[in-house]
């Protein structure tokens, strides 16, 4: 391959693809995904709609039914716009690309979603993760020094953060709005397990948009996100975004399952009882610390020495539950392990499997 190696960049060919690990007959509880399936009256609604559809036609760019439904049920504030994208991860490519001008500077909390930093990278711009404290809460002062020093004009701020699952103090996302120098985008990804939102307030604030997905709520697999803000931000994203890039199938599902988005709050609101009961059980566990979740998932850190964290990862593997490890990423997550909440069932198997690897 040697020809690949003279064209493809070379910080591209020393980067490693983002991993996805092969869930094939695992309980699989490592990508925060719903463990819930439509019922059954929906799922033929869907089907329904789905075999009506025109398939030979290209969507329509601006989808705009899908657009104003979003609008409607997750209560985007008047005035502002929606801008749609192919999961959240589109969103964080378009958004970045439209701001991706000699000089511009990328920051985040670190650790959180690998891609802010990814993104930035695949556009050559300087990416600054700011360290959170040792139990992975924001510290504030230190962010606000680094906007200081380095002016980014893209700010990421995950909210609840996504390794680690808590929600920073709104009142200190609050300082870092109003003293960052250019956009701030608050990533709600987790917003339907976590309660709190900053949807109804972009009005407030010229330089805030809002991205969310619909992934977490049963939709993993319609692969849609969206972007709420002005539409002065909106119309200038909007043109870094690629045609088409909805297509007729995952704008149709979506439109039919938001229709019916009771369901999806139920399965939504199970998932949060089965994660208060997920922290009451590890709490009982030794050689392990848990860290506060606002998401679908629990973060903790086993004890002990480099790769102990791998050792019961690997253990509960051969038992045949997948979570996600995160040694050898970020030092800060060493010997972590993501925990995403499943259906009861699973959550007993996966609580069995850990208990079993910790002994």
């Amino acid at each position: 391959m040697t020809r690949a190696k003279q064209v493809i960049r070379a910080d591209v060919q020393g980067m490693t693809a983002y991993h996805v690990s092969d869930a094939s007959g695992f309980i699989k509880l490592d990508v925060m995904e719903s463990p819930y399936r439509l019922p059954a009256w929906l799922a033929k609604e869907v089907g329904d709609v789905v075999a009506n559809l025109e398939f030979n036609r290209y969507p329509v760019p601006t989808a705009h039914k899908l657009r104003e439904l979003i609008k409607d049920v997750m209560h985007v504030p008047a005035g502002c716009e929606v801008l749609l994208g192919t999961g959240s991860d589109e969103c964080i490519q378009y958004i970045t690309a439209a701001v991706a001008r000699e000089g511009a500077v990328v920051m985040a909390p670190a650790p959180s979603f690998a891609m802010f930093q990814l993104y930035a990278q695949f556009y050559r711009l300087p990416f600054i993760g700011v360290p959170l404290n040792a139990d992975f809460t924001l510290d504030t002062e230190r962010f606000l020094a680094a906007m200081v020093e380095h002016r980014p004009s893209l700010v990421w701020i995950a909210f609840p953060n996504n390794p680690t699952g808590n929600p920073f103090p709104v009142a200190d996302v609050e300082r870092i709005i109003r003293a960052a120098p250019g956009l701030v985008v608050i990533d709600e990804a987790y917003q339907p397990f976590a309660g709190t939102t900053f949807m109804p307030r972009i009005t407030e604030f010229d330089n805030l948009v809002v991205l969310r997905t619909v992934s977490k709520i049963g939709m993993a697999g319609v692969r849609l996100g969206y972007v709420s803000g002005h539409p002065e931000w909106i119309n200038e994203f909007d043109k870094t975004r690629s045609p088409f890039n909805v297509s007729v199938l995952s704008e149709a599902v979506a439109i039919k399952l938001l229709e019916n988005k009771a369901v999806l709050d139920a399965q939504a609101a199970i998932v949060c009882a089965e994660r208060d009961d997920m922290v009451a059980h590890l709490a009982g566990l030794d050689g392990l610390t848990q860290f506060p979740s606002a998401a679908n998932f629990v973060l903790v850190r086993v004890e002990g020495p480099a790769g102990a964290g791998t050792r019961v990862f690997d253990a509960m593997k051969r038992q045949g539950v997948l979570v996600k490890n995160f040694s050898g990423g970020h030092p800060m997550l060493d010997n972590c392990l993501r925990l995403t909440i499943g259906t009861p069932d699973e959550n007993r198997a996966m609580l069995a499997a850990l208990k079993s690897a910790l002994s």
